[in-house]
């Protein structure tokens, strides 16, 4: 099968992997899940700019492993304030706008900024950007999020 130049075979083997990693991660829940398949593709794709032939393909899937991992960290670290809080930014925040607060138990840093807003089967869909202050070490999952029906906040793969 051929794919169009706009959409190279490579990123199908990260969706592919991606897709992969979040079955195995079912049971951590479904933040650890959001994040862990968002992260893979992510790193994937800068995975997949480095090298070339055999050499891209490695880098793709060492990308989309640490992606992988790093997105399912910052998941895991997630407690309901912390996702609520999130939600919350979804909901009322102006695009470009970061808010930042400090969970009160975990002391984990959050900032979240949306990035663009569209609607999608009728309903408003945030890309964002959090970045994270876990065990003191920093990360950044960059993300979308879409309101369900009953308005709460999905992570879309």
């Amino acid at each position: 099968m051929r794919f169009p130049t706009r959409f190279p075979a490579h990123m199908v083997l990260v969706g592919a992997l991606a897709v992969a990693l979040a079955g195995c991660a079912a049971p951590g829940g479904p933040n650890e899940t959001g994040g862990m398949v968002v992260g893979g593709v992510l790193g994937g794709a800068l995975g997949s700019q480095v090298g070339g032939g055999s050499g891209r393909t490695a880098a793709t899937i060492v990308g989309a492993l640490i992606g992988a991992n790093i997105g399912a960290n910052v998941g895991r670290s997630m407690d309901s304030t912390d996702r609520m809080r999130t939600a919350q930014v979804f909901e009322t925040a102006p695009t470009g706008q970061a808010t930042r607060w400090v969970n009160p138990d975990t002391r984990n840093q959050y900032s979240v900024t949306p990035t663009r807003t569209y609607e999608r089967g009728g309903a408003p869909c945030r890309e964002y950007t959090m970045q994270v202050m876990v065990g003191g070490r920093p990360d950044t999952v960059y993300g979308t999020a879409c309101r369900q029906p009953d308005g709460s906040w999905q992570v879309m793969n």
